[in-house]
């Protein structure tokens, strides 16, 4: 605490004439309910200097982040996307259910072709009953890098937030940068049956802030008037890694979770994983000074190297001097899992909810990382991975194969020959995934390719078991469902065992992308109540490029309500 006091003192060097001039807060506007929002986005590169390089980097009308979508509750959104850079692209709005409308959901070879350079193509869809952070980002390759923006919907009108209304807002996008181009290096990194490399740089905001190097000034910063209370936007928009977040010497109370609410609980630190946002309150009643906002890696498996440098952005009280060194955040150890399993035991949905009482249908879903024999004539360039193999990543030992056509389009077009309706209910074989799994050679760790769906019928009550699985390593896995929230009604360690698992069927958390706990399991209940083909994978990149995806096709019900519309006409044609 002494040096606590000595950086005070430090901070306090301005003038205390601050306190008699008025202080105007950014007000925003919540926009009018059941409105036409129309937003254009023009795929463009940008040149920027970073980490002491100048290089192209794709994003949204030259922005990085990308614009923020303001909407309200029930708001229509038109998006019209004209790609005018060399890259294929799509955005996904994720989060967004995509009630009807599962042609503008985005990802690339599972609901729509890729937007090819010189084409446009117009999202159009529904906030159905849906308010709080989410985000939109590139779905093709890698791009979603610097391809991303926030997408915040305000509540109806005369609705308050279940919690004191903050004093302002304010995003905070984490990410990652890469002095390589990031379409490049995926392909790169496929040829070389080797595992990716780390980011060069976290960013907050798109920047790193001064821990790297020419990054002293590269810092994003919020200044706050002492006493009040701040709304934080989280939002992971990194690709392969999972972050801790802190600032320094401030409790962070969490409200709000993949856009839902929850009961408010209060911590130090929170975990956000690729595809994961929250909202948390942070209540500036420290002394006067200027404090760190901190991101770190989570890295839960082993021997796998990550960046381990922070990104720093600035917490800065209205008074204290520009100078002012700023005090450093305490964030958890890189693989401290009782940290992350703290905070989701903390997330409670905000009110009782109704869960399916009955199930019909029952999925066992292993998640992980497999090794594949080398298949290369020079294995020295394409065989790099463990045991001079490949890797590749799989859901119950399947990984996924993209198609030449979008698996929406095969589906509804009923073209033959490019998807195959057997995606497994289980694996083929139960072992000990976690502790007795194959993973050395010469022992078999080889998954099977295929474009696997499967198929639940409209209306049907469905769980997933999803299990982490040791074949390679074990490690946490942000999993994430297109086209759906899910109730997380449990997860622990070790190996899922039906008699011990402790379900909440009360108030669990209501969630889009599930961090399945590394060498654990984690169950989720939803109602298929919206026809379409909706993708269900890893959102950490490498691992969805490497194949750890599947895809659910629910089916039309009965009536318009429940069947899916015809494609638009502006479509894109492989």
């Amino acid at each position: 605490m002494a040096n606590l006091a000595t950086s005070m003192l430090l901070c306090l060097s301005l003038s205390m004439s601050y306190y008699l001039q008025p202080f105007h807060a950014m007000a925003h506007e919540w926009p009018g309910g059941g409105s036409t929002r129309f937003y254009d986005f023009k795929v463009q590169t940008l040149r920027v200097t970073k980490l002491c390089n100048t290089k192209e980097i794709v994003t949204i009308n030259r922005m990085f982040p990308g614009p923020v979508i303001y909407a309200q509750e029930d708001d229509r959104i038109i998006v019209k996307v004209t790609n005018v850079t060399p890259y294929n692209a799509t955005i996904h709005w994720h989060g967004v259910r995509q009630k009807l409308s599962c042609w503008f959901d985005g990802p690339s070879y599972i609901t729509q072709c890729p937007i090819q350079a010189g084409q446009t193509f117009t999202y159009e869809f529904t906030l159905v009953k849906q308010k709080g952070t989410f985000f939109w980002h590139a779905h093709v390759s890698w791009l979603r890098a610097t391809a991303h923006g926030a997408i915040v919907v305000y509540p109806k009108t005369g609705i308050p937030y279940p919690f004191k209304q903050p004093y302002e807002e304010h995003i905070v996008i984490l990410g990652e940068y890469w002095l390589r181009d990031v379409v490049q290096l995926e392909r790169q990194v496929l040829a070389s049956g080797g595992a990716a490399p780390p980011a060069d740089a976290f960013t907050i905001n798109g920047h790193p802030g001064p821990n790297y190097n020419c990054s002293r000034n590269d810092v994003y910063s919020i200044e706050v008037v002492p006493g009040k209370t701040y709304l934080l936007r989280l939002i992971n928009a990194g690709l392969n890694m999972e972050n801790f977040f802190a600032i320094a010497y401030h409790n962070l109370t969490v409200v709000e979770v993949d856009a839902e609410y929850t009961k408010s609980f209060t911590t130090d630190s929170v975990m956000l994983g690729p595809g994961q946002t929250m909202n948390v309150l942070v209540t500036a009643d420290q002394p006067i000074g200027k404090y760190s906002m901190a991101m770190g890696p989570y890295m839960s498996a082993q021997n796998v190297s990550f960046q381990n440098i922070s990104a720093i952005a600035y917490f800065q009280y209205l008074g204290a001097a520009s100078n002012c060194l700023s005090l450093p955040a305490k964030l958890p150890r890189f693989n401290d899992s009782l940290a992350v399993m703290t905070v989701m035991d903390g997330l409670r949905s905000l009110n009782p909810v109704d869960v399916p009482k009955e199930i019909d249908a029952s999925l066992f879903v292993t998640v992980g990382l497999n090794i594949n024999k080398c298949q290369s004539k020079t294995p020295q360039w394409n065989c790099q991975g463990t045991n001079n193999g490949t890797f590749a990543a799989s859901m119950n030992n399947i990984s996924f194969v993209n198609p030449t056509v979008s698996v929406l389009e095969a589906y509804y077009k009923k073209i033959g020959g490019h998807f195959t309706e057997d995606f497994p209910d289980s694996p083929l074989k139960f072992y000990d995934f976690v502790n007795g799994a194959p993973n050395n050679a010469p022992n078999n760790t080889q998954a099977t390719n295929g474009t696997r769906t499967k198929v639940l019928d409209y209306g049907s009550r469905v769980q997933v078991i999803f299990q982490n699985t040791g074949t390679v390593a074990t490690e946490n896995h942000p999993i994430h469902l297109h086209g759906y929230s899910f109730y997380v009604v449990g997860y622990g360690t070790g190996n899922f065992n039906p008699q011990t698992a402790d379900f909440n069927l009360i108030d669990p958390p209501y969630m889009n992308t599930i961090g399945v706990p590394v060498g654990g399991w984690a169950a989720i209940q939803f109602v298929a109540d919206n026809p379409g083909v909706w993708f269900m994978h890893c959102h950490l990149d490498i691992h969805q490029s490497w194949g750890l995806g599947a895809v659910l096709i629910v089916e039309n019900g009965k009536g318009e309500m429940e069947t899916l519309p015809h494609p638009p006409a502006d479509l894109p044609r492989c």
